[in-house]
């Protein structure tokens, strides 16, 4: 049996953290005056009272987490943190029901975008900024995941991401947080850096600051019902651009960029392949825009650059309304919401490295057609690729797509139209954000879809969050087994 004691114990501490973080809205609403500081007061008391009784309850003097703990505490953290997360939504003047309050921080933790709030140019800045911290820790915390726990935990293939550490037992906790101090400090560096210059271009210092954290989280919360659109300032799309793309390149990279390698970015195959992707998706809309349109060539190509950037890098902002650009560029967009950003980034999706591993998988069994003889090493980065790693990537792909298609059936069985619920069940896999059509497209938002819509998109975004199997093991009876 899985011993439960320090699983409870780290989610009462983190309950106690986001406790903590729900004073910073309510100072902010207090100084301008505003009731709604009684909610997050509420709300954090309540989180508060919670999260030391768990960590009271479970109390370990030294925090020692085994494999099957590691997934246990992964996908319980994200479950009790968006269920607290969203108590200052459902206390709060709006009006939303506890689903709708839950699918709202569900949303900002895994970095969605995705929203069911009408009226965001007018909410309450306690809440504006609320959004924006949901999307800060959920970026925060899935960079950790991604460099820390995912390798160690062998997930679809992220073994090949293992550093070459000496700690080689089975302890998941030391690598944690010896990964967690740089990482971070480069996260927040990077977070600051964009709102000082967001508010440079025009932003209020509110605006800067909630757009910075979702540009770098890849999170997408915007405080405007037309999001980036809403500004109509080309700066501001570019500086989107750039800080989108920051937030979707491996942050390991930045720690060695750091430390003196100035030609890391360069070298990793990752970062090559999503520059051309977004270069070549991009042009093709632009020229597209141009022929079909009559659009201007300069702001055909920033309109297609920031959206394609904005989607393969599941941050889910939006500049104009591109699905009435006409069919090819809807095709185009639906496509690039399956393929993320690169790994050990706050970007979803499938991820770079896996079609690289994929490509080079097929290439190997081409030419093994062609001499059968033949030995046909298969590496990635100019290094052999364990044996396991194609295996892991082709069986995360397959259960990429089941699951796509079993959310894309239930959600139509709920009466959504098909391109609603079959955007929706890949925007939330994916963490993109928008979907396509009338109602959950770029100009709509998931307010209209039923409560249990809800609840299985929200459930979408927590298995694309954390790849899939992190989530679904704990289902299996060998999980439960000594």
């Amino acid at each position: 049996m899985v011993d439960l004691r320090p699983v409870i114990y780290l989610n009462g501490l983190f309950l106690i953290g986001l406790a903590a973080t729900m004073a910073i809205p309510a100072i902010v609403d207090l100084n301008v005056g505003n009731d709604d500081w009684i909610v997050f007061a509420a709300s954090g008391g309540f989180t508060l009272f919670f999260g030391v009784a768990a960590a009271l309850a479970a109390q370990e003097r030294a925090i020692q987490l085994d494999v099957r703990q590691g997934f246990l505490l992964t996908t319980t953290a994200w479950l009790l943190m968006a269920a607290f997360g969203g108590l200052p939504f459902a206390f709060s003047g709006l009006g939303l029901s506890y689903s709708d309050a839950y699918f709202e921080a569900m949303s900002g933790l895994t970095t969605t975008g995705s929203t069911v709030i009408v009226g965001l140019d007018r909410l309450a800045p306690g809440l504006q900024l609320w959004r924006g911290i949901l999307n800060f820790i959920g970026g925060a915390g899935i960079i950790v995941l991604a460099l820390a726990v995912l390798p160690f935990l062998r997930v679809g293939g992220m073994q090949l991401f293992h550093s070459e550490s000496s700690d080689r037992s089975e302890k998941v906790v030391p690598r944690i947080s010896t990964v967690a101090s740089s990482t971070l400090l480069i996260y927040v560096s990077l977070t600051m850096t964009c709102a000082l210059i967001y508010w440079m271009a025009g932003m209020t210092g509110l605006e800067a600051i909630v757009h910075a954290m979702g540009s770098l989280a890849t999170g997408g919360f915007s405080t405007l019902d037309a999001s980036i659109g809403g500004f109509a300032s080309p700066t501001i799309e570019w500086i989107g651009i750039v800080f989108m793309l920051a937030g979707s390149l491996p942050f390991v990279a930045y720690i060695r960029l750091t430390g003196g390698d100035l030609t890391v970015f360069w070298r990793d195959s990752q970062i090559r392949l999503l520059f051309l992707l977004v270069i070549g998706s991009a042009v093709a809309l632009a020229i597209w825009l141009v022929v079909t349109r009559d659009a201007v060539w300069h702001e055909a190509f920033r309109a297609a650059l920031f959206n394609v950037v904005s989607i393969i890098t599941t941050t889910g902002y939006v500049s104009t309304d591109y699905s009435q650009w006409g069919g090819f560029a809807v095709t185009v967009f639906f496509l690039l919401t399956f393929c993320g950003g690169c790994t050990g980034s706050t970007a979803g999706g499938i991820k770079i490295f896996r079609f690289e591993i994929l490509i080079a998988r097929l290439r190997v069994q081409m030419a093994r057609l062609v001499q059968p003889h033949g030995v046909f090493p298969l590496q990635y980065q100019g290094r052999a690729v364990p044996d396991d790693v194609p295996a892991g990537v082709i069986g995360f792909i397959a259960l990429y797509l089941s699951c796509f298609v079993i959310l894309s059936v239930l959600l139509s069985a709920l009466g959504l139209d098909f391109i609603t619920a079959v955007s929706g069940a890949a925007t939330a896999l994916g963490n993109v954000g928008p979907g396509l059509g009338d109602v959950i497209g770029p100009a709509g938002t998931f307010a209209p879809l039923p409560d249990a819509a809800k609840w299985l998109l929200s459930l979408g975004m927590i298995l694309g969050r954390l790849e899939l199997f992190t989530f679904l093991v704990l289902f299996t009876p060998r999980f439960w087994r000594h």
